[in-house]
């Protein structure tokens, strides 16, 4: 079923990209209603609108906080245009059908990402809108809701090949979008009066379809704002899976200060280094795996300048992302036309994680647990090399379970991931650092979790390495220590897991 537009109801904040629509909206015969600056906005342009106080009999009162709050309004969007008793009731008080809501909410969003006062953020709470969003959406059959600017276009292109009608999927899908819009509005609201970070997770209002999902034959999109985490500065568009690698890195290199350089490989680390130039600190994490680093994802906490660029240039890698290029860097790194190069922004990483089980949603709080060293509990001997065991345990936690992670002089040197045995990572681990020909003796080696036998201490000791740090707390943590004790080599108990699943 068909709705041909012949009325539009405009309220909006923010006024941008509205100008090519209005001009569509008039040169199809849409009679125009608006509010307060949006009318101002639309007369400006030399349209003539209807204003709603004409409609309702009342002006804007409180500050503008009452506007379109009026039966004279509502009853214009929520009536059933099939509903016979609906429409003796609009005939009656002389209310007329409304079929299009235009409508951008106060940006409380970003109100509260630029650190206003309380006072502002209260007046940005958008309680019009949200209402004529609700009602329209509601009333999908007979009204089409357009819920933020960036449908604009998309409504444009509907509306001018189509003669001004929209089917009814089309309204049913503006519908979707603007309930799913309200509900991030109001939670990102109610995430204010909280102090409690442990909130629903809600599906965000703004969708960016994806080539596809993990596999080409899977369909996939992104849900979120992107922008607020980066802008793409060169390439291709994002994939799924680049995305996944682009979460795990940004974890990741989270846990250092000093620069470092993060290699991701389907999820997992295969190199990682920090040094006291960035140029070092990327030639370590090159060197961690040469071969795994090939088509992977590349995060830093460093500038991009020229000389890192011309090192990095003929490696195939998929993205880059930093927080600044140089002006030199960036023509260098644009030679492979498909490389993605972003530049992060200042975002924080989200509080707590979530993901789809069983129809439903499990969310937890993201792991941001690091005791101290000196909180650590010395097992056998105080080990020389602290620096290397902390980064070898920050690098571990980010690992998949079962997980193991070798490091020296601020180097990862081998990882073992995702094994269903602690021994075999051990083993994966060493293997890798053998491959790429690292010297083990004086290494250092973290676990993710509790050794349940001492034979991974025993495999990995005969192999030179000289520090271990893990969790503790295994019903053969004595015998672990005793076999530490036997063949000479330093153990610490950090008392926390880093399970990653």
């Amino acid at each position: 079923m068909e709705l041909k537009i012949g009325s539009a109801l405009v309220s909006v904040y923010e006024k941008e990209g509205l100008e090519s629509l209005l001009a569509t909206l008039k040169t199809l015969g849409v009679e125009l209603i608006s509010t307060g600056g949006t009318w101002d906005y639309i007369s400006g342009l030399g349209y003539q609108a209807t204003k709603v106080e004409e409609l309702s009999g009342y002006p804007s009162i409180l500050g503008g906080r009452v506007k379109t709050l009026h039966p004279s309004i509502f009853g214009g969007i929520l009536a059933r245009r099939a509903h016979k008793t609906d429409q003796e009731q609009l005939l009656a008080h002389g209310i007329r059908t409304i079929d299009l809501i235009i409508v951008d909410l106060y940006p409380f969003e970003q109100a509260l990402a630029s650190g206003a006062s309380e006072e502002e953020l209260i007046e940005k709470i958008d309680i019009g809108g949200v209402s004529l969003i609700r009602a329209a959406a509601k009333n999908f059959n007979d009204v089409v809701i357009i819920s933020s600017r960036e449908q604009y276009q998309s409504l444009e292109e509907l509306l001018k090949k189509q003669e001004g009608k929209l089917s009814l999927e089309q309204r049913r899908n503006f519908a979707k979008e603007a309930f799913v819009r309200t509900a991030n509005y109001d939670a990102t609201i109610a995430g204010y009066f909280t102090t409690d970070t442990f909130a629903p997770t809600l599906q965000p209002s703004r969708v960016t379809p994806l080539r596809y999902g993990e596999n080409p034959h899977q369909r996939g999109e992104f849900r979120g704002d992107l922008s607020k985490e980066f802008s793409q500065l060169h390439g291709k568009e994002l994939s799924y899976n680049n995305l996944l690698d682009l979460e795990a890195g940004i974890g990741l290199l989270a846990e250092f200060k000093t620069p470092t350089f993060v290699v991701i490989k389907h999820g997992t680390p295969c190199g990682v280094a920090s040094a006291e130039t960035p140029l070092a600190a990327w030639e370590k994490a090159y060197l961690s795996d040469t071969e795994s680093v090939f088509g992977g994802i590349i995060v830093t906490n460093c500038p991009i300048d020229l000389a890192i660029a011309q090192a990095m240039n003929a490696l195939f890698f998929e993205v880059l992302i930093a927080p600044s290029y140089t002006p030199e860097a960036l023509p260098v790194l644009e030679q492979k036309k498909n490389r993605i190069l972003l530049q992060r922004n200042a975002s924080e990483l989200a509080p707590t994680l979530a993901r789809t089980v069983l129809g439903g949603l499990l969310v937890q709080e993201r792991d941001t647990q690091n005791l101290k060293s000196a909180e650590w509990k010395s097992a056998r001997q105080l080990p020389e090399r602290m620096s290397d065991i902390e980064f070898a345990n920050r690098v571990v936690k980010h690992c998949k379970s079962n997980a193991i992670a070798v490091v020296k002089d601020g180097q990862l040197i081998g990882v073992g991931a995702g094994q269903t045995s602690r021994v075999d990572a051990v083993r994966q681990a060493i293997a890798k650092a053998h491959r790429f020909g690292f010297e083990l003796q004086g290494s250092v080696l973290a676990s993710d979790a509790f050794f349940p036998f001492p034979d991974s201490i025993e495999f990995a000791a005969a192999e030179g390495i000289a520090c271990f740090v893990e969790p503790g707390g295994s019903l053969k943590d004595a015998e672990v220590i005793a076999a530490a004790d036997r063949l000479g080599v330093a153990l610490l108990f950090t008392g926390v897991r880093h399970f990653k699943h």
